[in-house]
């Protein structure tokens, strides 16, 4: 009797233990980022393509990524139990201890940084290390400071084209930046939404993410003028010969819908349409890099 519930309990066990870990890496939101990386190392590709490449850019992406939100669980811990969205993460919760979440996301990190930097190039892994550096000990503590944290945190929210196309290219030429500033301004219309709408519960924790005192107009100002500048930006590949003019027309559309939404917000200030600007948001990076890839296809 005793046998068969000890035989029960350790699949049990292990499925919740590789849930825990799911939810430590962050693991939807890793793997749009790990998309953005590979939609970069895609975009500088030419002539016979490096599948192996490909895995190792995604490999090591997804190991820098995990890192980066392990620790900020672990940094976190005690602001995330406040708050409705995060107290049953892993480590808030104490399912997981902090020596474990430690040891695996600095373990994860250093070889997502070394895979990296040994495969492709000394660049590839200096951006990695500059990203997870700056998410988990500079934008993390910062978000309980000021909400200058969200310019910090888009800086490595904006790295993965960046790492995809210095992987293949070892270098920062003009389509690089490219990538790195259309999703650099893609990020503040994004996590500004989300802000919006979970802004009770961030104030639970004390976390300064929107840059005005709250759901204001000067808030939806601010959203608008990130929006507008996509449609500039996402002419760049366009104009650098690394896109075509159908594709471009797409990421276009996508950007003027997300700016639509942007505006309704303006107009009405509420929750439902801040939360159309985050779906719409998701919308417009998929469509821009789906339509952007097509053209190496």
């Amino acid at each position: 009797m005793n046998t068969k519930a000890q035989h029960i309990a350790v699949p049990f066990s292990i499925a919740a233990k590789l849930d825990d870990y799911k939810q430590l890496v962050k693991m939807r939101l890793t793997l749009l980022v790990v998309f953005s990386a590979a939609f970069g190392f895609v975009m500088a590709s030419s002539g016979a393509f490096d599948w192996t490449g490909l895995v190792l850019i995604s490999l090591g992406g997804f190991l820098v990524v995990g890192s980066s939100n392990g620790l900020n669980q672990v940094i976190e811990r005690n602001y995330d139990i406040l708050m409705t969205r995060t107290e049953n993460r892993p480590v808030a919760a104490g399912r997981m201890s902090v020596n474990e979440a430690s040891i695996a996301s600095l373990l994860m990190g250093i070889a997502g940084v070394l895979i990296l930097g040994i495969y492709f190039n000394q660049l590839t892994g200096i951006l990695a290390f500059t990203s997870l550096a700056l998410y988990a000990f500079v934008y993390t503590p910062l978000k309980r400071v000021h909400p200058i944290n969200v310019f910090v945190g888009a800086i490595p929210g904006a790295m993965p084209p960046m790492l995809g196309w210095a992987a293949v290219t070892g270098s920062m030429d003009a389509m690089c930046i490219a990538l790195f500033l259309i999703q650099f301004f893609w990020q503040f219309v994004h996590f500004w939404s989300i802000a919006w709408i979970l802004d009770e519960d961030y104030k639970k924790a004390g976390f300064k993410m929107l840059p005005t005192s709250g759901r204001t107009t000067a808030t939806a100002t601010k959203i608008i003028i990130y929006a507008l500048m996509l449609l500039p930006l996402g002419l760049l590949p366009f104009q650098l010969g690394k896109a075509g003019m159908v594709s471009t027309i797409f990421a276009e559309l996508a950007a003027a819908y997300m700016l639509f939404r942007a505006i309704n917000l303006y107009r009405t200030c509420e929750n439902k349409e801040a939360r159309q600007i985050m779906f719409s948001s998701y919308i417009y990076l998929t469509v821009m890099q789906v339509a952007f890839m097509t053209d190496k296809i």
